[in-house]
Order: structure tokens, then C-alpha cells, then sequence
């Protein structure tokens, strides 16, 4: 449970945490501490609903161990006779979602590693290298890391990156929380347009939903992760008041002078605040692994079927794994920009696998029941489904349209 819980709040405590004082920026402070916290639990709602609705197709089908694209398969196949031809179809995009959606993670951690390392060494050699030099070199670093492929023996790295994570918040909010202005000298709401900006860095911070099954799936006691004192409620409610705390204090504190990490916004002429940078971005390295961990989950099994040479079937995982740090690295140098990378993944793939298919899964689930569903739960997932469909869709072209604005 000790590992379980680690790896939750390691996968969910990333990046994303550090940028919410700009999505906060775009909505504007108290318009941002509502997200934040109405997203949270949305989010963790929707989580909840996927194990749930994971219990009752392994129920209704024998099969244990089921993952997000086995839920969505299952629970069409079992479902409505009209939608059942859509499983393999809906399987195949949940993978694709969810390989996009950890693959952007693993962008953004190459950037975040790259940009907080490179700050610091520019302190003390001002005609450092370029960026995407240090993006380079992180990726090299990162090569003999991923080839560790057992989630167990990642749980020691997962401790201490959680320590160097709340050590560095520690040092974050301390320094947030002295000398803050007047709250009435930040904008309660910026404008319409700046707001799904807010929507995809705030989903890419909360949304973990493609962790929570392999992790109960790997769990000696499954029947402890979920429930009202289980470890996911445990992990993500602990998560969600520092979501609130970093985004709202970090606006207040710095406000339209905020970075795209909170740690860049530090005083860098002091050693306590220039190690946080290397704090994180030791933790972010570390965490690139786990995050990794899913999309080679779903890979690597449909290519080692297709492979015949025993060489290959037995040893071709490690320059497979190898080649997608390299694509990663390749994402990470086309756009380079922290806060916009973010909140693309979050508005178009985090949304969807956090927001939108948990609900839809849950109402075709119970349907197939042959029970009449509630008001109140067609009513309540209706209105998830159009707050993840607008987010999604808004989101999207409006983070589509900075990056094009910001080359």
C-alpha cells in the first residue's frame, strides 16, 4: 500500500503542480482557486468511476487485472448491441490517447529537467548553453534510466523523489506565503479568452487517471485502493489542497511576473532557492520513468508478438524503449515552450481520458445491467461530458493558436 501510495502521489505530483500559479494567471486568483478545486474533484470522481466500473465488467466477463483500453473494450462488447462493433475501434483510441497523454508528460519533463538545470548553471556561466543542448543531454541521461522496467524496483526511486518533492514545496510555499500583497491587487477573473488556457494546465496537473488501474492492478491487496479512506482518495485529496495552495499563493505572490515554473520565479542570487530547481528536477527525472512506464506497457506487447528472432523477443524491449526517449527528446526540441506544451496535452488527451470517456464508460456499464439508471446520474455525467467536451475542444485551439503565435 506504502508503494502504491508513493507511486500515486510521485505520478500525480509532477511538472504540472509548478505551472498551476500561470493557469492561475490566465483565470484569474479567485476564478483559479474555484478550478482548481472544482476540476480536483471532478477528477477524482471521474477515477473512481473507472475502478468501479473495472469491478463490474471483471465481474461480469471473469477476467481480472483489466487496464483503461480493456474497460472501454469490455464495456462496449457487453454493452449495447448498436455499439458493440465499436470496441476494437474505442480500444484503439483510449491506447492512443493515453500513449500521447505519457509521452507528452515525458516532453514536458525533458523540458522542465533542461530548463531549471540550465538556469542554475547560467548563474555561475552566464553564456551557458542553449536549450535545447541541455534538453539533449537530459535525454542521454535518461537512456540507462528507462531500461529499469520493474515498477517494484522503481518504488525506492519514487521515496526519495517524493522527498526531494516535498522538501522543494516546503521551500516554495515558505517563501510564497511572506510578504504577500493584498488579494484585491490581483484580478478575481482575466477574460474568457484566457481561460481555457487555465483548463489544460489545471487537467494536466490533476488528471492521473491512466496511472490508477495499473496501480491497483499491481497492488498485494487491490480491495485497499479504493473507498473513502483507500489509498487513492488518500493520495489525490493530500495532492489536490497542494494543487490549491502552490497555484493560489504562487499567483498572489508573484503575479503577472510569473514564470512558466514556479521555480523559475525563485531569487536565484540565493543557494536554498537555486537548489529547489535541482531538487525538482532530480525528482522530475526520476518520475520520467513511471510516467514512461504505461506507454511501453501498451507498446512493447504487440510488437514482441510480431517479432520471431528469440534475440529480439528477449532483449528488443531495451533499444525500444532506447528509441522512445529519442522521440520524446525530438517533441521536446519542436516546442520548447513549458507553459504551452502543458497545457496542449491537458486540454486535448488529459481531458479526454480524465473527464469525457470515464462517464461515457460508466453510463453504457450500468446500462447493460438492464436497470433503469437514475436521473441524477445521467444528469451529472451529461454535464462532465459537456464541461470535458468544451475544455477539450476550446482548450485545444486556443493552445494550438499561442504556439503558433509564440514561433
Amino acid at each position: 500500500n506504502i508503494q502504491t501510495l508513493m507511486h500515486l502521489i510521485k505520478g500525480n505530483i509532477g511538472t504540472g503542480i509548478l505551472a498551476l500559479p500561470i493557469a492561475v494567471k490566465h483565470a484569474g486568483l479567485w476564478t483559479g482557486l474555484i478550478g482548481i478545486i472544482c476540476i480536483g474533484i471532478i477528477a477524482v470522481h471521474c477515477m473512481h468511476i473507472l475502478i468501479n466500473s473495472s469491478h463490474i465488467l471483471s465481474r461480469r466477463t471473469g477476467r481480472f487485472a483489466l487496464d483503461y483500453a480493456d474497460v472501454i473494450e469490455i464495456c462496449l462488447k457487453t454493452g449495447p448491441k448498436s455499439l458493440q462493433r465499436f470496441s476494437k475501434t474505442a480500444r484503439c483510441m483510449v491506447d492512443a490517447f493515453l500513449i500521447f497523454t505519457q509521452f507528452g508528460f515525458c516532453c514536458v519533463y525533458i523540458v522542465f529537467v533542461a530548463t531549471n538545470v540550465g538556469k542554475v548553471i547560467d548563474q555561475f556561466h552566464p553564456d551557458g548553453l542553449n536549450l535545447r543542448v541541455y534538453e539533449v543531454i537530459v535525454a542521454v541521461a535518461l537512456m540507462p534510466y528507462v531500461c529499469v522496467r520493474n515498477l517494484q524496483a522503481l518504488a525506492p526511486f519514487s521515496v526519495f523523489a517524493n522527498i526531494l518533492t516535498v522538501t522543494g514545496l516546503l521551500i516554495i510555499i515558505q517563501f510564497v506565503v511572506q510578504g504577500l500583497p493584498d488579494a484585491s491587487s490581483r484580478p478575481s477573473f482575466t477574460s474568457f479568452g484566457e481561460v481555457p488556457l487555465f483548463f489544460g494546465t489545471a487537467i494536466f496537473a490533476i488528471e492521473g487517471i491512466s496511472l490508477v488501474l495499473p496501480l491497483e492492478n499491481n497492488m498485494r491487496h487491490p480491495e485497499d485502493f479504493a473507498g473513502w479512506t483507500g489509498v487513492l482518495n488518500l493520495g489525490m485529496v493530500g495532492t489536490v489542497c497542494l494543487y490549491t495552495a502552490i497555484g493560489f499563493y504562487g499567483y498572489l505572490k508573484f503575479g503577472d511576473d510569473v514564470q512558466d515554473s514556479v521555480t523559475l520565479s525563485l531569487p536565484t542570487d540565493d543557494w536554498l532557492y537555486l537548489s529547489v530547481l535541482l531538487m525538482y528536477s532530480l525528482a522530475i527525472f526520476i518520475s520520467y520513468n513511471i510516467q514512461f512506464y504505461v506507454p511501453v506497457a501498451i507498446m512493447w506487447p504487440k510488437i514482441k508478438r510480431r517479432l520471431k528472432n528469440k534475440t529480439l523477443r528477449k532483449y528488443g524491449e531495451y533499444p525500444f524503449r532506447i528509441l522512445l526517449v529519442l522521440v520524446t527528446l525530438g517533441f521536446s526540441l519542436a516546442v520548447p515552450h513549458l507553459d504551452l506544451l502543458i497545457s496542449l496535452i491537458g486540454a486535448f488527451a488529459s481531458s479526454s481520458l480524465g473527464l469525457i470517456l470515464p462517464v461515457v464508460i460508466e453510463v453504457i456499464t450500468l446500462s447493460a445491467e438492464d436497470e433503469k439508471l437514475p436521473k441524477y446520474l445521467i444528469l451529472k455525467n451529461v454535464l462532465i461530458f459537456l464541461f470535458g467536451l468544451t475544455g477539450c475542444a476550446i482548450g485545444t485551439y486556443t493552445s494550438l493558436r499561442s504556439i503558433v503565435e509564440a514561433f
